[in-house]
């Protein structure tokens, strides 16, 4: 694993090779249909709904949701932003056939200059594995702003703890995994999403399905 700041690695770190071989089985299909609430077509459905020509995707994962949603074009231009090497080359593989540019670097610290300007950011399932309160890890929207073309949105989802509406089998393994720190989410709410959203964008929406909460954020507001 490249060298990255250490308070940020347990969230990223457990994709391994392994991991991500069983990543879409448990997590988007077993975990976010029975554990979380919040079955993944509803995530594809929200790819569909943004996702633009000149995409860039922040925690790419295994590229499930690149690979399954609608771009409005036969060649997008797709970007995709992440410090595990793993999960930039699973994804990368999985959706070859859109040429992706691969960058591996730190969301949570200034992004690379030469990195360019997007019409959609994706942050899907970031904001729980990032370390801190809401308010510390939304510094990855301030990264994200000078980074947005005309009219761009960022939109993404996260699992929320807090007053979120949780089954005891999601309490459990919402305490494991912040115990482990592959989550870190503990005071994350709806509230303090749109909170963190809304000082930095104009236009928020934010949906609830379970303990998930889809968002999306245009307009950056002035410094």
């Amino acid at each position: 694993m490249d060298s990255f700041p250490d308070a940020h690695k347990p969230g990223y770190a457990v994709y391994s090779r392994t991991s991500l071989a069983i990543y879409d089985a448990l997590v988007l299909g077993l975990s976010n249909r029975w554990i979380w609430r919040c079955p993944s077509s509803h995530l594809v459905a929200l790819y569909d709904q943004h996702v633009s020509a000149n995409h860039l995707d922040i925690g790419v994962g295994t590229g499930y949701f690149l690979d399954k949603t609608r771009f409005p074009v036969s060649d997008p231009r797709v970007t995709l932003l992440d410090p595990n090497r793993e999960c930039l080359d699973k994804a990368a593989a999985r959706i070859a056939r859109l040429n992706p540019v691969t960058v591996q670097a730190d969301a949570l610290v200034p992004w690379p200059k030469d990195i360019g300007s997007f019409k959609t950011i994706g942050l899907n399932y970031v904001l729980h594995c990032l370390p801190g309160t809401m308010t510390e890890k939304a510094v990855i929207f301030d990264h994200a702003v000078p980074h947005l073309e005309e009219g761009a949105t960022v939109f993404g989802s996260t699992i929320l703890q807090g007053d979120a509406p949780r089954s005891g089998a999601a309490r459990k393994l919402m305490q494991i995994y912040n115990r482990k720190g592959v989550f870190s989410n503990e005071a994350d709410t709806q509230d303090t999403l749109r909170a963190e959203l809304e000082k930095r964008f104009a236009e928020v929406t934010i949906e609830r399905i379970g303990c998930v909460a889809l968002f999306s954020a245009r307009k950056p507001r002035l410094a």
